[in-house]
């Protein structure tokens, strides 16, 4: 038996569908990625998880017990909201035990549990503090640990890191993914961004539109996309049409293909190509942007334009506009997407 189970879910506001008709199941100790475009659903889906909304139709069971028409506080489900939702009258150790203290613990033991998650996310002698003295990735951790304290059967993660600059977001994320481990904690997180989906999931559902369009291991949405959109999704998919992909690698499809960036080479002379390679051909370069160790370039072939990723080798190989080049692409590579 799956540890969590939605059955058929759906959520309207008014003659608006949020979503509908969404099925999954999680393993416990899974950390699971709701991720898709703003609009989707995603976070209006955890929030009827958490009981902070209600569902229009479906079920969602827990070991087995529906928990469907549950209060929020009887669901036993930890959540963090990207606002933080700290107290902002209390110190950190008042936020993070005043869970404990609305289940009945006594003030001695409230503490002393407080105190381990407050060492678990590395905020020791930060106890006294107000939230308005820590930063936002303090603040942060803050709301986790007063998520963690009362030891919740899921954890809920609402675009927790979306506010947070990128040096304390990637620090904050590696956090969360090995407390999240080391408690084998069944936890739920959504965001928009893919990079993120990839380094924390053991699955990742990706949404559009009120559905889940896919959902698997990270390296499977990400090298075979279902359709068009979780290609045009993830991974800056070069999206090429039928007819043009038939004559350029002598396939016949009716669909749509799909090719990554890092899939595409650029011919260096006197280099031996595999038979996996095609033919290469001939192009100019549109534009270039430098991302850190990655090249990527705009290249415009046959009057398509196409998306390619290089390793950042030299800035003297650097291409500039205007530049010629071949291309060439690795035919097992190439995906055909259905609409």
């Amino acid at each position: 038996m799956s540890y969590v189970k939605v059955n058929q879910f759906a959520k309207s506001f008014g003659d608006v569908d949020v979503f509908k008709d969404i099925d999954f199941s999680i393993e416990k100790g899974e950390f699971i990625t709701l991720l898709g475009p703003s609009g989707c659903g995603k976070s209006t889906l955890l929030r009827c998880i958490a009981g902070l909304d209600n569902v229009d139709l479906g079920t969602l069971l827990v070991e087995g017990e529906n928990i469907t028409d549950l209060a929020p506080q009887q669901r036993e489900i930890g959540m963090v909201f990207q606002s933080y939702a700290l107290f902002p009258n209390m110190t950190v150790e008042d936020n993070v035990a005043f869970g404990l203290k609305m289940n009945g613990f006594s003030k001695s033991k409230s503490r002393l549990e407080a105190k381990k998650m407050i060492d678990l996310v590395e905020l020791a002698g930060k106890e006294k503090f107000y939230p308005r003295e820590l930063s936002g990735g303090q603040r942060q951790r803050v709301a986790l640990a007063r998520a963690l304290v009362v030891r919740p059967r899921i954890l809920l993660l609402d675009e927790p890191l979306s506010a947070l600059d990128a040096k304390i977001r990637k620090s904050l994320r590696q956090q969360i993914l090995n407390i999240q481990k080391e408690l084998n904690l069944t936890t739920i997180f959504v965001t928009h961004d893919q990079e993120e989906a990839m380094l924390l999931s053991d699955r990742i559902f990706l949404m559009s539109k009120g559905s889940i369009v896919q959902q698997g291991k990270p390296e499977d949405i990400y090298t075979k996309p279902a359709n068009e959109f979780v290609a045009s999704f993830m991974g800056h998919y070069n999206l090429i049409d039928a007819d043009v992909a038939n004559q350029w690698f002598d396939i016949s499809t009716s669909d749509k293909v799909a090719i990554r960036p890092e899939s595409i080479y650029i011919r260096e002379k006197g280099r031996q190509y595999g038979e996996h390679i095609s033919i290469a051909k001939p192009g100019v370069v549109l534009s270039h942007q430098l991302l850190g160790n990655v090249i990527r370039y705009s290249v415009e072939v046959d009057k398509q334009q196409l998306t390619v990723d290089l390793l950042n080798r030299s800035s003297e190989r650097l291409l500039t506009k205007g530049a010629p080049l071949e291309l060439m692409f690795n035919l097992n590579e190439i995906q055909p997407v259905r609409s």
